[in-house]
């Protein structure tokens, strides 16, 4: 054997452990990621649960004028906004969960490599893109159900109630700019 074939060898030897230290390191990553997603949506989702459970808005309007309480109609979309917001919630949970259980099920194969799983990068992404857009989905309606708390709690928006109407506005451009910020880094990781 000559020495050009050794170093052709060994130079696709280190070509192949740096391939699997990419490999391990993105799969790492992406366990990561999941992580952080199934753990945000278990807080969102005791969130919203706690808010079904206790939900009594009747009795709990701090408005004086009568004709500002809300009605059985924003006290039916609060309901509705809560459990779409749970789905969404639980959807995004399960699709992390069972592309976190395809990953570690792939790598039982190496017991040496604890984060290193050979899975299709498509269904990897696909799924991470899918269990965030449950997430964003779920805090659009857990938003929706908030605006409606607000209404039940601090009167009607259309009744011209500045603190209502300073809340909901708080509301809305902190939870937009966030979730804006969520999407930015989705989609912008998933272009690098």
């Amino acid at each position: 054997m000559s020495d050009p074939d050794i170093e052709t060898s060994s130079n696709h030897n280190s070509n192949n452990s740096v391939n699997n230290t990419s490999t391990a390191s993105t799969t790492s990553v992406h366990i990561s990621a999941l992580d952080g997603i199934v753990n945000a949506n278990s807080l969102f989702t005791v969130a919203v649960f706690v808010g079904i459970s206790f939900d009594q808005p009747s009795d709990l309007t701090l408005t004086n004028r009568t004709e500002c309480n809300a009605g059985l109609d924003v006290e039916r979309d609060l309901v509705v906004f809560e459990v779409i917001s749970f789905a969404f919630f639980l959807f995004s949970s399960l699709v992390a969960q069972g592309l976190k259980l395809t990953i570690n099920l792939l790598n039982s194969k190496e017991r040496d490599e604890v984060f290193k799983a050979d899975i299709d990068c498509d269904l990897l992404r696909l799924g991470v893109v899918g269990a965030a857009g449950g997430s964003i989905l779920g805090s659009v309606f857990l938003l929706l159900s908030m605006v409606e708390v607000i209404q039940l709690r601090l009167g009607l928006l259309s009744c011209g109630n500045s603190l209502a109407i300073h809340t909901v506005l708080a509301l809305v451009v902190l939870a937009s700019s966030s979730l804006s910020v969520y999407i930015f880094a989705v989609f912008y990781s998933f272009r690098k």
